[in-house]
């Protein structure tokens, strides 16, 4: 289950462009989430040769002008966290990744105010957008580029109060799990309960097709999201952080 987790996040989080190098994804996505722009260990490959292997990316990651960052999951060679620590590479983002066994034992939304489109809308991105204040263009673009090229069954919900936007998410089902991604709350509109509703929302258009369980990845540092989805029955499966090497 951890690995299969593991393989709906990434594929639901496309990259624009990835190369494989002996075992290890290396995903390029103009800088837009560390999860797009970082090498991931799909499989284990050898294990005589990481500093070789690590050099390499460092090569094409500085030709992409991106930082070179490593996803660390239990799955990837025991040795190489060490060595990107030895070589200088910092330590961040130390997330959980956790799963909802099953949809049948969530609750209902109450707020039932949203707009769902299955296609990445003009009108969704620009909601978005304006929940997330800060995203440079470059990225902006690479979002909606990443988010357009998907073909994963994927809703893109927008919860109102009012005529107004106050919650936005995306649910992307793969098999029968549904992932939740990029939830934001308008900061006007936070600590009222907007964000559990609109991914009960997410959760009940999941159910309705055909997922049967549910997974996120989540900061450790952020008790009151921590907080929300162990209310909502998530549990936690394992943990992952990235090490970054900055371009010099």
């Amino acid at each position: 289950m951890h690995q299969k987790i593991e393989e709906y996040a990434s594929n639901a989080w496309p990259a624009l462009q990835t190369l494989v190098d002996d075992g290890w994804l290396l995903r390029f996505a103009d800088g837009y989430t560390k999860r797009s722009n970082s090498v991931n260990a799909i499989f284990k490959g050898s294990e005589d040769f990481l500093p070789e292997k690590i050099a390499r990316a460092e090569t094409l990651y500085r030709k992409a002008g991106l930082d070179t960052i490593f996803k660390i999951t239990p799955f990837v060679p025991e040795r190489l966290d060490g060595i990107l620590e030895e070589r200088g590479y910092a330590r961040a983002d130390d997330s959980y990744v956790m799963l909802l066994d099953d949809l049948n034992a969530v609750a209902q939304p109450k707020l039932t105010n949203v707009e769902v489109f299955e296609s990445l809308s003009q009108t969704w991105t620009k909601h978005f957008l304006a929940l997330s204040p800060g995203l440079s263009e470059r990225s902006q673009a690479a979002m909606q580029r990443m988010l357009s090229q998907s073909v994963l069954q994927t809703g893109y919900f927008t919860l109102y109060e009012e005529g107004v936007p106050v919650a936005c998410g995306l649910g992307i089902i793969e098999d029968e799990a549904v992932g939740l991604f990029d939830i934001v709350t308008s900061e006007a509109h936070r600590n009222r309960g907007y964000g559990e509703q609109l991914i009960l929302n997410i959760l009940k258009w999941a159910k309705e097709n055909g997922a049967r369980l549910g997974y996120l990845q989540v900061l450790q540092d952020n008790p009151p999201a921590n907080r929300l989805y162990a209310k909502l029955g998530y549990r936690y499966l394992y943990s992952y952080w990235y090490r970054i090497k900055r371009m010099s």
